[in-house]
């Protein structure tokens, strides 16, 4: 998969670092969401574009209706994430216990997504502006097998996916005792300022003393 890459500053021999693997929304491309993470140092960073063409940018999926994605196209999209996830761990030295996901609309329904079927090996996903597919939902009905944090943050006045989305994506997390911190935000579909720091807080906490 194409992708741009941010990685420490000065990466030290023998030393593993967190991941987080960042995915766009509709139409954009794999730098649109890089700077959100500006605050983050000894990180690495890989920003994914989405497979599909859709101008100006890509998009990681098509949809047959309103929150409905064409499920073959999502899943395959899935997959090639965490093939894509696989290569990094052992191409990089990223530290397989500190591993996330973080997306924004398209970005973050796959961010959620990932943190399901790969529990166990994301530590925590975050979701801006998006939703679960109902047929990821009937998917994962029962408790979570291990531990997982969610930041999930939603548009009060989102013109695309009502905030109740984001509402419900909270509940359905943690009825599956997950960990997870929601932020209601006076924008609309966008990522907010105020958004942006919550996040990098909530990342630096959830991420602190996991280090080997």
């Amino acid at each position: 998969m194409h992708y741009a890459l941010r990685q420490p500053a000065q990466v030290e021999e023998g030393r593993q670092y967190p991941a987080i693997f960042l995915m766009h929304g509709l139409g954009s491309n794999e730098q649109d969401l890089l700077p959100l993470l500006d605050e983050l140092e000894d990180v690495y960073v890989f920003s994914i574009r989405g497979p599909l063409s859709q101008p100006p940018g890509f998009a990681f999926f098509t949809i047959q209706g309103f929150g409905n994605p064409h499920r073959p196209v999502f899943e395959e999209t899935v997959e090639k994430i965490t093939d894509f996830i696989d290569y990094a761990c052992s191409h990089y030295s990223v530290d397989p216990g500190r591993l996330y996901t973080m997306g924004f609309s398209q970005g973050a329904i796959l961010a959620m997504t990932l943190g399901l079927s790969l529990n166990g090996r994301i530590k925590g996903a975050a979701a801006l502006s998006g939703y679960i597919p109902s047929f990821v939902q009937e998917a994962y009905p029962e408790k979570l097998a291990y531990p997982l944090s969610l930041f999930i943050s939603h548009g009060e006045t989102d013109p695309i996916f009502p905030l109740s989305w984001g509402e419900a994506n909270t509940k359905f997390f943690k009825k599956r005792e997950a960990d997870v911190v929601f932020h209601i935000d006076p924008s609309g579909h966008a990522v907010s300022q105020a958004v942006q720091k919550n996040l990098i807080q909530w990342f630096q906490a959830i991420n602190n003393g996991g280090e080997k």
